[in-house]
């Protein structure tokens, strides 16, 4: 399938969300870490785990240094066509399956707007394409049918410091959105608590779509996505690494209690 076509294949609900967003966005400034040097290392080692001990970003409990003194919810949005089909098959920290890319350690907290503090025991999935822009459990892909697959989803629940990991690769493009994490929060009774999704800097991602495996620069730049509800809170806290060694990203995620 052409990229240009691709788009034409999303779900009507997809479709039906772009016509009612609003047009480019202003960029507001970053708010993450953003950096290409770094302190320590991120290694991939043999069992595909990146090695961040001495990033200099998480402290001895796995927690970030500082806490924040004031907690805005995260924006609401869309699953997208392709959420998990089969979520309890994908409890796992490494996701990264037989797909091939840039390692990236992907590290989320989720906190409570109220209290401003640390939620445990909250189920969170987490999906995204691979370098060449395909989802598994999907058929129609840019490269074709992945329903037998699935690669870069996974399923994991919040510790004592509201923290959970993944391992995975960074994720590539496809026609009409800009570089992207889907995330949704749940209750372990299955309440979906929130549903949002994380958009990549583009200087970066420019970066790491000129490596092997990737296809080029993406189309569409961050503050021209449409999906993005607010960009000064869809972004990570953090997101540190080379091209060489791979990545980690950061991002608290604030939940609204009804």
């Amino acid at each position: 399938m052409k990229r240009k076509d691709f788009i034409k294949g999303l779900s009507g609900i997809t479709l039906a969300s772009v016509a009612a967003c609003k047009g480019s966005q202003t960029c507001p400034e970053s708010p993450m870490q953003n950096s290409d040097s770094r302190n320590g290392t991120l290694e991939l080692s043999d069992s595909g785990v990146l090695d961040s001990s001495d990033a200099g970003v998480m402290d001895s409990d796995n927690r970030i240094e500082s806490m924040p003194e004031t907690c805005e919810a995260s924006p609401q949005e869309i699953k997208g066509p392709f959420p998990h089909r089969t979520p309890t098959e994908v409890i796992r920290e490494n996701i990264i399956g037989d797909r091939t890319g840039l390692p990236l350690e992907i590290r989320l907290r989720v906190l409570d707007e109220e209290k401003c503090e640390p939620v445990e025991g909250l189920i969170i999935d987490l999906w995204h394409c691979d370098a060449g822009g395909n989802y598994s459990e999907y058929a129609g892909q840019l490269d074709g049918n992945f329903t037998g697959q699935q690669f870069l989803r996974g399923r994991g629940t919040t510790d004592a410091s509201g923290w959970v990991r993944f391992i995975s690769i960074y994720p590539g493009w496809y026609p009409g959105r800009a570089p992207h994490l889907h995330i949704e929060v749940s209750t372990p009774e299955g309440e979906s608590l929130l549903v949002t999704q994380t958009a990549l800097p583009d200087d970066i991602s420019e970066k790491v779509y000129m490596l092997d495996n990737y296809q080029g620069v993406h189309d569409t730049k961050m503050c021209d996505d449409r999906f993005f509800t607010d960009l000064s809170l869809n972004q990570p806290s953090s997101l540190i690494g080379d091209v060489t060694g791979g990545y980690q990203l950061i991002e608290e995620l604030v939940i609204r209690r009804m």
